[in-house]
């Protein structure tokens, strides 16, 4: 082909190819400067500080009172834990039911629990006895089978679970049926078409799609709860923060012992962490998401900005 000629329509371009260029980013240097400096002064005060008394906080931190309040603390969280997941998604699936009666129902509860102070809660069901002496089981108006003295039924330990359960169950049932409603609705109707009841549908099809969108916030949740029955000392109920506190009032080292305190509940709440995000990463597996959140965070290592075309390399 002579110089003159036109090369053919289609024919490739030579082109120099582009350059990747890694993006400065010295706005995010400055700031990281700045906040090393912080840190280290924090960390220096609060280590050189004496009125923290780092020694008495190793003296108490393994003290067997301090341990069974951490222990009646984690059994807390779990139990409560266990009776709001469960509570939740029974108020869920009620509330998504074509029944106005059960969706009523479910919408008044949540709305009842979600609308009174958690504190208010505890009390009430501390003190239930003084509106209800004796709780029974019986025909409505009618004769009664078994009874029980309120007092004796529900304990200190009874009426932190319900408390705490209860409350939960109300937050846990909009975040399931979130879940659930993120759902394509088009699958039920599959479901339906082939025969499923809607007990198996959500058993088999719903719930397992759900879980991505269920765990996270479900994670946070559950972490929250660990921090949240420290409200149990309104009631009296021996947990972690009651350990600590009948500790100082004796020998009124308050700064360290709540120093002792905070730092279990760090310890158990980086611990939950890190159960979270293994378990967010197992119902991950294989969506667009994981995929989306690897490239992502491989470009941010990286320091590339990628654009949708080729005008979106480096500036």
């Amino acid at each position: 082909m002579s110089s003159s000629e036109a090369p053919p329509t289609g024919a490739p371009i030579d082109a120099e190819p582009i350059k990747a260029v890694p993006v400065r980013h010295y706005g995010r240097w400055v700031a990281g400067v700045v906040i090393l400096f912080l840190a280290f002064i924090v960390v220096r005060s609060v280590i050189t500080n004496d009125a923290l008394q780092w020694p008495v906080v190793g003296d108490y931190l393994f003290d067997d009172r301090v341990l069974r309040g951490l222990q009646n603390t984690l059994i807390l969280t779990v139990i409560s834990m266990l009776i709001g997941i469960l509570g939740g998604i029974l108020l869920a699936v009620m509330r998504l039911s074509p029944n106005p009666l059960m969706s009523g129902a479910a919408a008044v509860y949540i709305w009842l629990f979600r609308g009174t102070p958690l504190i208010t809660q505890l009390v009430i069901w501390n003190f239930l006895a003084l509106a209800y002496p004796r709780l029974g089981l019986g025909v409505p108006f009618g004769p009664e089978f078994v009874s029980w003295d309120t007092n004796q039924l529900i304990t200190q330990f009874t009426a932190s679970l319900l408390g705490l359960g209860l409350n939960e169950a109300a937050y846990m049932a909009e975040i399931v049926r979130g879940g659930i409603q993120s759902v394509d609705s088009g699958q039920l109707e599959a479901a339906s078409a082939l025969g499923m009841s809607r007990t198996k549908t959500l058993r088999r099809i719903i719930l397992p799609q759900a879980m991505r969108v269920i765990i996270p916030p479900t994670g946070n949740e559950t972490i929250s709860m660990l921090k949240t029955t420290s409200l149990v000392v309104v009631i009296g109920y021996f947990e972690l923060m009651v350990a600590v506190q009948t500790i100082y009032s004796q020998n009124y080292k308050t700064v360290p012992l709540l120093i002792t305190a905070a730092a279990w509940y760090l310890f158990m709440t980086s611990i939950l962490t890190v159960v979270q995000v293994q378990i967010e990463k197992r119902f991950s597996r294989g969506t667009s998401r994981e995929v989306a959140t690897k490239t992502r965070w491989a470009g941010r290592m990286l320091g590339f900005r990628f654009g949708s075309g080729a005008s979106g390399g480096a500036r």
